[in-house]
C-alpha cells in the first residue's frame, strides 16, 4: 500500500532545476522539521526545470509514525497538471447524489500529483486539487516528450528494485504454483509499465533506425542492437542461454505472421471487439480532423509546435492508445491483463493532458472560436474521465482481497 500524505503537509516545495534530480522539503503536522526529498529523475514537463511552491489552506494531522524524514529514492510521476473533476459540494454531501443516482455537481481542474518511491517507505502518493500552488523564477531546462519516455521507463525499473523482494522472502511468502500459470499472481501495475516503457522506447528506437536507414534495413540486426543498447543502458545483466532462445522463438513467430499476412491479407480482417471508449475517441478525432480542416484553423504546412495541430496530434494519438488497451478483447478483462491495460490507459490519459495544453494555447492565441472550442474540451474532458473510471476498475479488481 502506498503512503498518502497529502492531507498532512503544511506547505512544501520541490526542485527539479538540476536534471535528473529532485529535490523538496514538506512541512508536516505535528512535525518541527520538514521531510527532505532527494530523489533520482526528473518531473514531467510541466515541471522539468522549474521550482514549485505549494501550500494547503485545510492540513490536518494524521498517522505518520515511521515516515522517515528524509525521503531518498526515485522519483515516479510527478505532474501539477492532472486534470480531475473536483465536486461543487461538501465531500459529506456526495453520498446523497450517489444514494439518489443523480450526477453530483462538479467542475473540471488540475491535481497536484507526487509519487515517489523511497527507500525507506516504498510508494508515496501526494494527490490533491486543493493546495496552492506557484512556480518560482524562469525554468532551466525543457523535457522533451522523448527524454520524458526514457525517464519513465528508467524510473519504472528503479520503482521495481526498490519494491520487489529479495527472491528469498518471495519464496518464503509467495509458495510456488503446482498447476501452472493460472496459479500465479497476475503481473502488477508496475510490472506492466516498466514492460510497456521498455516496449515503447525500443519500438520508437527501431521505427527511427528504419526510417534512417531505408530499404537497406534489416530489421532482426536493428532489433538485436537496440535490444543490446537498452540493456547496457539500464545496466542489466547479459542474456541468460535461456532468454536468447526466447527471443530467437518470438522473432520467428512474428516473421512467420508477417509472411503469413502478406500471402492472405485477408486474414487478418476477422471482426474483433471495440470498446465503446475506443470508438467514441478515433469518431472525434476523425471528426475535429475535418472540421479544422474546413475552418482553417492552422495554415497549410503548420508544423507540429503548432497548437492547433498539437491538438489534433494528441486526441489522435489518445484515441490509439485506447484502442490498444480496450480493443479485440473480452470485456471484463482476464485479471492477467488487467496490470498492462491499466498502463496504457494512463498512456492515453497523457495524451488528453496534452490535448487540454494544446487547447489553453489555441484559446490564448484565438486560434479557435470559443462555440468551437467549448465542445471540443467537454468531449477532451469527459474521454478522460471514462479513462479515469475504467483505470479505477481494474485497479480494484488487482486489490488484494478482490
Amino acid at each position: 500500500m502506498a503512503w498518502r500524505i497529502d492531507e498532512a503537509v503544511i506547505r512544501g516545495e520541490v526542485d527539479n532545476r538540476t536534471r535528473g534530480r529532485v529535490t523538496g522539503r514538506l512541512w508536516l503536522v505535528g512535525r518541527a522539521e520538514p521531510v527532505v526529498l532527494d530523489l533520482a529523475g526528473d518531473c514531467r514537463h510541466d515541471l522539468a526545470g522549474r521550482r514549485l511552491e505549494f501550500t494547503n489552506p485545510r492540513p490536518k494531522a494524521a498517522d505518520l509514525e515511521g515516515f522517515a524524514s528524509v525521503q531518498r529514492g526515485s522519483a515516479g510521476e510527478l505532474t501539477a497538471s492532472r486534470k480531475v473533476r473536483v465536486p461543487d459540494i461538501p465531500m459529506d454531501q456526495i453520498g446523497e447524489y450517489y444514494a439518489a443516482r443523480k450526477p453530483f455537481p462538479s467542475h473540471w481542474g488540475n491535481a497536484l500529483y507526487l509519487e515517489w518511491f523511497s527507500d525507506s517507505n516504498g510508494r508515496v502518493v501526494l494527490e490533491t486539487v486543493e493546495y496552492e500552488l506557484m512556480i518560482v523564477g524562469d525554468p532551466t531546462w525543457e523535457l522533451t516528450l522523448a527524454e520524458e519516455e526514457i525517464q519513465r521507463l528508467i524510473n519504472a525499473c528503479d520503482a521495481g528494485d526498490l519494491t520487489e523482494k529479495p527472491q528469498a522472502e518471495k519464496e518464503e511468502a509467495e509458495p510456488a504454483a503446482e498447476t501452472g500459470d493460472e496459479c500465479q499472481p497476475p503481473p502488477s501495475e508496475l510490472e506492466a509499465e516498466r514492460a510497456q516503457a521498455r516496449s515503447d522506447l525500443l519500438a520508437d528506437r527501431v521505427q527511427a533506425r528504419l526510417a534512417r536507414e531505408g530499404e537497406a534495413a534489416d530489421y532482426a540486426k536493428i532489433l538485436e542492437e537496440e535490444i543490446e543498447r537498452l540493456r547496457r543502458e539500464l545496466g542489466e545483466p547479459e542474456p541468460s542461454p535461456e532468454q536468447l532462445a526466447r527471443n530467437a522463438e518470438w522473432l520467428e513467430e512474428m516473421n512467420r505472421a508477417a509472411e503469413d499476412l502478406l500471402a492472405d491479407p485477408e486474414a487478418g480482417n476477422t471482426p474483433q471487439y471495440e470498446h465503446p471508449l475506443a470508438q467514441r475517441a478515433f469518431e472525434f478525432a476523425e471528426a475535429l480532423s475535418l472540421e479544422s480542416e474546413d475552418q482553417a484553423w492552422a495554415p497549410k504546412g503548420a508544423g507540429e509546435e503548432h497548437p492547433v495541430v498539437e491538438l489534433e496530434g494528441c486526441v489522435l494519438k489518445a484515441a490509439v492508445k485506447l484502442a490498444g488497451a480496450l480493443n479485440h478483447r473480452e470485456w471484463p478483462p482476464p485479471l492477467g491483463s488487467c496490470a498492462s491495460i491499466i498502463v496504457r490507459l494512463k498512456r492515453a490519459r497523457i495524451y488528453l493532458d496534452d490535448a487540454l495544453r494544446a487547447m489553453e494555447s489555441c484559446q490564448e492565441e484565438k486560434l479557435i472560436p470559443a462555440v468551437h472550442l467549448g465542445p471540443i474540451l467537454v468531449e477532451v474532458i469527459d474521454l478522460a474521465h471514462d479513462a479515469d473510471e475504467i483505470i479505477a476498475e481494474l485497479r480494484e479488481r488487482l486489490a488484494p482481497g478482490q
